[in-house]
């Protein structure tokens, strides 16, 4: 039996096989908090949108303050779904604002795997005052 002493490049040779799955899984963490932030806007704004139109706002303020309580998310990618409109709320009904974000991704490789594109969505219901 032969005693191999020279393994000089064994280290290098795992580190490059187990570098790709690092880089993967660091770009992966760092996606999932962009992903995370993006919902967490939107499910902050469906609520302050709810409030608001509870207490007597319109349709056209409640899309004014869902845009302005999230100033990171792109205003395009976002859709607004109040129901029931301004003239048919009661008191005593329910409201509910209904908010989708199309979230782009900004990793490439993360956008190759989830097809670029993850719809993010967020609701709330409240009872009108």
């Amino acid at each position: 039996m032969r005693n191999v002493k020279n393994q000089n490049g064994q280290s290098l040779v795992e580190f490059a096989i187990i570098l790709p799955i690092i880089l993967l899984l660091l770009m992966g963490m760092a996606e999932f908090g962009m992903m995370l932030n993006s919902y967490l806007a939107i499910q902050n704004s469906s609520r302050e949108g709810a409030r608001l139109g509870i207490v007597g706002g319109t349709d056209l303020e409640i899309n004014s303050l869902v845009t302005a309580t999230s100033p990171s998310l792109t205003s395009s990618n976002l859709t607004v779904v109040i129901t029931p409109s301004a003239g048919s709320r009661t008191s005593g009904g329910t409201l509910t604002v209904s908010l989708n974000y199309n979230y782009h991704t900004t990793v490439p490789i993360i956008g190759a795997i989830l097809n670029n594109v993850v719809v993010l969505h967020a609701e709330t219901s409240m009872r009108i005052e």
